[in-house]
């Protein structure tokens, strides 16, 4: 049985997406004229009752298995194939971080540039913190507890999955922006330097020198899983995309494909923080 589990990184539930809800009422039309309950078809298909009402409810981005599986089960000739692929062009909101999270867990890829902050992966927990503790508005005590605890809880993707490739960029600005002060931002470097140890994990700077690079349209996201689909997120001001067109993830890819052939090697990132850190 297929499914994965809900994750609480974001605080709050999926918001459907008019697109996901109309699939979602198609899928279970072609369910009942099949004359099958969630039950009976969660076991022809191998996923989960929970995973199919999801999808039916538009809660849930049905992945290119469940759809295959499902349209032999069903007899759809290939109606939910094109209907899942219309969802591909309808970007989601900012509650869409829990898909992404949700991917993350199977991604045998996963790319990440960043140009305001260290990506949550690498923080650390005082660095977190400092993020959380000012936010606007303001979270309370216990919202900040939760919000770093699910950040450090999320970070053992990077030592639970050794054989998932990490690749980061990071633009040399943020480590020299003084977050939560330079005790905070030596503990910073130091904990990112300990990744890079990680056979798996790379940390690549975007020196200042590089006036002009493709990243300044703002952070990407990309990731591969295991039956080697591509999915980017872009994050911004209160907004939020979860991408799965596969023309626009192309695009992403050849940004950040062009980033890493003008970044600084993972040795010589190593030697520029080291120096960013020794001169706090």
């Amino acid at each position: 049985m297929e499914d994965s589990s809900t994750d609480h990184y974001d605080g709050g539930r999926p918001e459907p997406s008019g697109s996901l809800r109309t699939f979602g009422a198609v899928y279970q039309g072609f369910r009942e004229n099949a004359g099958y309950t969630q039950e009976a078809l969660a076991a022809v298909i191998r996923y989960s009752v929970h995973y199919i009402g999801s999808v039916e409810q538009g809660r849930r981005l049905p992945s290119r298995k469940f759809i295959d599986r499902s349209e032999e089960a069903l007899g759809a000739n290939g109606v939910l194939r094109k209907a899942a692929k219309r969802l591909s062009k309808q970007p989601g909101l900012a509650r869409w971080f829990r898909e992404w999270a949700e991917l993350e867990k199977q991604a045998i890829s996963l790319y990440t540039y960043e140009c305001r902050l260290v990506p949550g992966l690498l923080q650390t927990e005082a660095y977190a913190r400092t993020l959380f503790d000012n936010r606007v508005p303001l979270l309370s005590e216990e919202e900040v507890e939760i919000q770093v605890a699910a950040r450090l809880e999320r970070q053992r993707l990077l030592r639970d999955r050794p054989n998932t490739t990490f690749s980061f960029v990071i633009d040399e600005h943020v480590f020299l922006r003084p977050t939560g002060g330079a005790d905070t931002v030596r503990g910073l470097i130091d904990h990112v330097l300990e990744c890079t140890a990680l056979r798996n994990v790379e940390v690549q700077v975007m020196p200042l020198k590089r006036g002009v690079h493709p990243g300044l349209d703002g952070p990407l996201r990309l990731l591969e899983t295991p039956d080697n689909q591509w999915f980017g997120y872009c994050e911004g001001q209160e907004s939020s995309q979860f991408i799965s067109d596969p023309q626009t993830v192309s695009t992403l890819y050849m940004r950040y494909a062009k980033l890493l052939s003008q970044v600084l090697t993972p040795e010589d990132s190593g030697s520029l923080l080291k120096q960013i850190r020794g001169a706090l």
